[in-house]
């Protein structure tokens, strides 16, 4: 049976959203908080979360952050805020749809259907990547090659982007853009030294003769590579991250 998380502080709503899914058909959990959204999340990996944005506790937006480190699965938002930039801001977040309240049920029943037929199979970021590396969300942490490494907020993200997108260049534009919020070329010294920081834990991580998975691509940006694709480099570009900067 398929598994909904409702993440919802008001108690009748989440009452009826409960009734109308179980009936038809579906498995619900409920959370009347951010915190304990994120635990159910965590702890039940449903199938697709309902998210209201006023949550006590944790609010949606940082629900909604924290669940993208973790997974890919449907987001629904569900909000009283109707506003054009509250809809944009939930989707570029990394929300699969938005409904605002008041709503027909027929219309939620039709979305949360979409969702649900459109998804593939669902990644959980604390699973292996491959068989190196694990990204550890709650922790902000990796094991790469049998060690962890603890990494800052930018290198956790960095991280995850580059994995997420491994065998294919992400641009230095598209770094900043997602992992600092900065689109602006003064900036471009970050994704640089923040690669050659990510860099040497890795290598501190794994040893002097673990491979290195962060290729420098001269111009554009940088690349993940997997251990069964080994990377093209030139020697000096990628051993001092030059390449995208």
């Amino acid at each position: 049976m398929t598994r909904l998380l409702i993440v919802e502080d008001d108690p009748d709503l989440a009452l009826a959203l409960r009734v109308l899914l179980t009936r038809r058909g579906y498995e619900v959990s409920l959370a009347a908080d951010g915190r304990e959204g994120l635990r159910l999340l965590f702890a039940e990996r449903p199938a697709l979360m309902l998210l209201d944005l006023l949550l006590p506790a944790l609010d949606g937006w940082e629900v909604l952050d924290r669940t993208r480190d973790m997974s890919d699965l449907p987001v629904l938002v569900l909000s009283g805020l109707g506003a054009v930039d509250d809809r944009v801001r939930a989707l570029r977040s990394g929300a699969d749809d938005f409904l605002v309240k008041p709503f027909a049920h027929p219309e939620l029943l039709a979305r949360i259907e979409a969702l649900l037929r459109r998804a593939g199979p669902r990644q959980w970021a604390g699973e292996a990547v491959e068989e190196d590396l694990r990204l550890v969300p709650e922790r902000r942490a990796a094991l790469w090659q049998g060690g962890e490494i603890r990494l800052s907020d930018i290198e956790y993200r960095l991280l995850r982007l580059l994995v997420r997108n491994r065998g294919r260049v992400v641009t230095t534009e598209q770094l900043l853009d997602q992992v600092w919020d900065d689109t602006t070329a003064i900036g471009r010294d970050r994704v640089k030294f923040a690669v050659l920081r990510l860099r040497r834990k890795l290598r501190t991580a794994g040893g002097p003769s673990a491979r290195d998975p962060l290729e420098a691509v001269r111009g554009l940006g940088y690349r993940y590579e997997s251990a069964d694709r080994p990377a093209a480099r030139s020697p000096g570009a990628a051993a001092h991250g030059t390449g995208g900067g």
